[in-house]
């Protein structure tokens, strides 16, 4: 039984990681959205700087998240190694899915709309936590 109730705490540690994680993304969405406005184009002209700027916007977010939760949500370290995987895959099929809705009904995309560029996000945010978090 005690197995069982640490197990259901695992998954709701990462569950928690993952839900920060998703915040973080949709937060740079909006600001993403926001900022780049001024200088729209429907691609990036260099992929990789994209690339590199949305790495950097993951490094800003996991920091701003410490500062709000210096915590990790997870204890167990494996879980946290974990999370640090699938967080970010999880994240990334959250966007490519919200690209496509918003292209389905005839809004405007950006880059982060993207499977690769909302991973990047994530990875780098999910990162930052993982080497600065306090462990619980």
């Amino acid at each position: 039984m005690e197995l069982i109730f640490q197990a259901i705490w695992w998954l709701l540690q990462l569950l928690s990681e993952i839900l920060l994680s998703a915040f973080g993304e949709l937060l740079a969405e909006l600001l993403g959205r926001s900022m780049s406005e001024p200088f729209h184009r429907p691609k990036p002209v260099r992929p990789w700087l994209a690339a590199i700027g949305y790495a950097i916007f993951g490094v800003v977010a996991g920091a701003i998240s410490l500062w709000a939760f210096p915590m990790l949500f997870i204890s167990a370290r494996w879980l946290q190694v974990v999370n640090l995987l699938v967080s970010p895959l999880l994240a990334g099929v959250m966007m490519e899915r919200l690209g496509a809705w918003r292209e389905k009904r005839g809004q405007e995309t950006i880059a982060l709309d993207s499977f690769l560029y909302g991973f990047i996000f994530a990875f780098a945010m999910g990162l930052v936590r993982f080497v600065w978090a306090d462990a619980p």
